[in-house]
């Protein structure tokens, strides 16, 4: 049995050529945009939501606590009792604060992460949409986040809201640089930039392990660059609590505040999908070269099940870092990813350039 008997392009094309036959073009994609709007607006609230009681349960568990454990079983339904106590909480007029800015800023942040999310393939067949360009797109829209940061920061009034979002801008853009070299890196041995092709270029084996050493550091270096551009400890210098109380968002209150809040555990999600899809096969299955019995077994489970599976564990390794490692100087930030990581980068596109051009790789 072939994985791709839970193919889904079938399904989406027979739905999509059902709605053409029975109404207007026009009517049919408003449909189908409708649909997948509401698809990956709940998608987005449900993981986000549950993100943060993963979060609350992987800290007490590295720290000897047992942590959420009262509302619902294993206190399951403690993040849906605190987004109603955020959506009931009055939200506070902040004097001489721009408003207009104030009021857009948080939409600004949640919008990036949202079309980042569309280009993103859960399963074969499983995606709002294919761009040619896709890892390009998903690395435009996604860094259209930190603008939202910056007015927010700016627009508060606030000495430590605009502090915290200086430092996240200096940390996001500076960050982004490894970020974008090392998926560059990855991009030079799959030969395209589309997410669907270089999730298939992984069927006989994941580019982290068919791409040698310059796949393995690349990997190393986008954790790492990752977890500091969506400000994630050790790397949360823009909201350090012991310096800046909330840094960017201190001024924001109830539901604002919670789109800030929902938006870093989504972007979190974003960068763990985008080094599956990447590095770790995306939905493609784990195979072993002649290991024909266990190569079948493994693609009798369904492919959501490995992204998710490869999604859950990149984040839950980003929370590991968070809860063992003390946070950075800013100084110490900064030097980490200008003297080091960026340099790393730069040769080791170089290295795996050639090993491509020599044919080296698996």
């Amino acid at each position: 049995m072939e994985f791709n008997i839970y193919d889904l392009t079938s399904f989406t094309s027979s739905f999509d050529q059902l709605l053409m036959e029975n109404l207007s073009p026009f009517w049919a994609v408003a449909i189908e945009m409708i649909l997948i709007g509401v698809a990956i607006l709940a998608f987005y609230a449900v993981v986000g939501l549950y993100l943060v009681y993963a979060e609350r349960k992987v800290c007490a568990f590295m720290q000897c606590r047992v942590g959420p454990n009262r509302v619902g079983p294993y206190g399951f339904f403690q993040t849906i009792a605190d987004l109603i106590k955020l959506l009931m909480k009055e939200l506070i007029p902040i004097k001489n604060a721009d408003k207009l800015l104030f009021n857009i800023a948080p939409y600004i942040v949640i919008i990036a992460s949202f079309m980042a999310i569309a280009a993103i393939p859960f399963a074969k067949g499983l995606h709002a949409i294919d761009f040619n360009i896709g890892i390009f797109y998903i690395m435009a829209v996604s860094s259209l986040g930190v603008i939202g940061i910056l007015i927010a920061g700016w627009s508060s009034n606030n000495k430590y809201s605009l502090i915290g979002a200086m430092r996240s801008g200096a940390q996001i853009v500076s960050y982004e640089l490894s970020v974008g070299l090392s998926l560059i890196t990855i991009v030079i041995l799959s030969g395209s930039l589309q997410l669907s092709t270089i999730v298939e270029g992984q069927r006989d084996g994941w580019f982290l392990f068919t791409g040698h050493i310059p796949a393995l550091i690349a990997f190393l270096v986008f954790l790492v660059a990752a977890t500091a551009e969506t400000n994630r400890g050790p790397f949360d210098l823009a909201e350090a609590e012991s310096e800046l109380t909330a840094g960017f968002h201190t001024e924001y209150s109830g539901i604002k505040f919670a789109f800030f809040f929902l938006a870093e555990y989504m972007n979190m999600f974003i960068v763990a999908s985008i080094a599956v899809t990447m590095f770790l096969g995306g939905w493609m299955p784990f195979h072993v070269g002649g290991w024909e019995a266990f190569n079948n077994i493994m693609d009798y489970i369904p492919p959501f099940f490995w992204y998710a599976g490869k999604t859950a564990f990149i984040i839950w390794v980003m929370m590991w870092f968070k809860w063992t490692f003390p946070r950075l100087r800013i100084d110490q930030l900064l030097t980490l990813e200008w003297k080091y990581l960026l340099p790393i980068n730069l040769v080791n596109i170089i290295i795996m350039a050639f090993v491509v051009l020599m044919g080296w790789h698996f």
